[in-house]
């Protein structure tokens, strides 16, 4: 644990998601696999369809809706729909199938591997004090088990527009009727998380599980407040 700013009293924790409470990547890189064979087997002529052909449609909603940045869930199903409507579904059948792309993306997107370590710390700070999840992402705390411990989510899109912007950072403080600067944010990314808590007004974790050098990171623009390298460590701060 390393110390780079001077902490004052901890009131609630709010956390990243994906690879700060859990390794992101192999649940994506099996759902994006998934959603490829889903697509591949619902109609002929989309069995030649590889990841490139999936992407390309995405390009295509970003260039005519730039700040779509800001809600990746509405991102994917407006892509879906743009595919089917491309390869000449009517608009009901459009919707109909990006509907289940969708449903079968979620599914595949929360069968995450959590660690037990994870649920066994979270349980004992919630025990202490409000947790809650602040994401960029898209997967479903209720639906991977760790819903139990956050007093409520918030995502980019519904509820504003994506770290390192401050929309879900003052949410989360009027929600839970606390300065910001009683709120420790936990996180991995040191621009979305580290960056964005600290312009808004809160502490800033940054979990540190790759083992990088902070002064060599090139997102390094301030300094977090603490940084740990496990999970566990945060008991230690509250």
């Amino acid at each position: 644990m390393h110390f780079y700013r001077p902490l004052s009293p901890i009131q609630a924790i709010t956390f990243d998601l994906d690879d700060t409470l859990y390794d992101n990547h192999p649940v994506i890189d099996k759902t994006e696999e998934e959603v490829l064979r889903f697509v591949r087997e619902y109609d002929p002529q989309f069995s030649h369809f590889t990841h490139h052909d999936l992407y390309t449609f995405r390009r295509i909603v970003a260039e005519q809706e730039p700040d779509i940045c800001h809600d990746i869930t509405r991102w994917r199903w407006l892509s879906s729909k743009m595919m089917f409507c491309h390869y000449g579904y009517s608009r009901e059948d459009a919707l109909k199938g990006a509907d289940e792309l969708m449903a079968h993306f979620t599914y595949w997107r929360n069968q995450i591997d959590i660690p037990e370590s994870t649920h066994q710390i979270l349980a004992q700070l919630a025990e202490k004090l409000p947790l809650v999840a602040i994401t960029n992402g898209n997967a479903e705390p209720d639906a991977c088990g760790l819903g139990q411990y956050f007093q409520f989510v918030l995502k980019a899109g519904p509820d504003g527009r994506s770290k390192p912007y401050c929309d879900m950072y003052r949410l989360a403080a009027q929600k839970l009727d606390l300065q910001p600067h009683a709120i420790l944010h936990v996180g991995d990314n040191l621009l979305t998380d580290v960056e964005g808590a600290i312009r808004s007004g809160m502490q800033a974790c940054w979990i540190n599980v790759d083992n990088k050098t902070l002064m060599e990171e090139k997102d390094v623009r301030l300094l977090p407040h603490v940084e740990i390298s496990q999970l566990a460590s945060l008991l230690s701060l509250v």
